[in-house]
């Protein structure tokens, strides 16, 4: 069975939403759920997450209120928390890491800490159970992502292009599954560009798809209801999962 990891933005459009959403996704076939951390410079973002971060901010989002939404629904469904490596760094790194496994969060997708950085808070991560997520594109060398995945745990950001998320370019992605899976046995799971017209064809050779901007689209309609947005949310999932496999 291939997995489906959901991004959506902490916060957004506030707080009880972001759990009711989350716990609703949880039970419509996202087996993964990615909290993203509102940053005013999302810079491997679209137009749509951007503004999702910009609104959240805009309505007071704290660090704080990750930490309630996650206290609520990771033990409920597998969480990640998404964010730039400012604002987790802010927060002390050495007692957020810890903090995030007694909240039961079992990783973080950092998109702007090179993997040479990251390797300083290797054992950081490993120590206390927590994956650091390893990304790699289509830019990379073999060299290079033989080394990036040699180590990956949990799953294997493959972006699927290069360029920013909800983008609807297309690429060939076989040859670069190929390299990556040449040298791991971790799963590689799609992110960049996936929604319910491309998944089936992004997911071929892979073992999971990432999908954001497809359900924040769904978020930022301020004609639809609390109630409707969670609804189509999760009428999406269903029909990305069926589509996956």
């Amino acid at each position: 069975m291939k997995k489906l990891v959901a991004y959506i933005t902490s916060g957004y459009p506030e707080k009880s939403f972001s759990i009711d959403l989350a716990l609703a996704l949880g039970q419509n076939g996202v087996d993964t759920l990615e909290f993203g951390v509102p940053f005013s410079d999302p810079v491997a973002d679209g137009p749509l997450i951007e503004k999702a971060n910009h609104r959240a901010l805009a309505c007071g989002f704290k660090f704080k209120d990750l930490l309630e939404i996650s206290e609520v629904v990771a033990p409920e469904v597998d969480t990640l928390w998404m964010g730039y490596f400012n604002s987790f760094y802010q927060q002390n790194l050495e007692e957020l890491i810890p903090l995030a496994q007694k909240l039961q969060v079992n990783g973080l997708i950092i998109p702007d800490l090179p993997h040479e950085e990251a390797l300083l808070y290797k054992d950081l991560f490993k120590n206390n159970n927590v994956a650091n997520i390893s990304f790699v594109a289509p830019t990379d060398s073999e060299a290079r992502i033989k080394e990036v995945v040699s180590d990956a745990q949990k799953f294997i950001y493959m972006v699927a292009y290069t360029g920013i998320t909800g983008s609807g370019q297309a690429e060939d992605l076989q040859p670069f599954l190929s390299s990556i899976k040449k040298y791991t046995q971790t799963p590689v799971y799609v992110g960049f560009g996936v929604n319910a017209k491309t998944a089936k064809d992004k997911v071929e050779g892979a073992d999971g798809v990432i999908v954001g901007s497809a359900f924040i689209d769904i978020l930022l309609q301020e004609s639809l209801s609390y109630t409707q947005k969670i609804s189509q949310c999760c009428e999406l999932a269903k029909i990305i999962k069926s589509e996956i496999n």
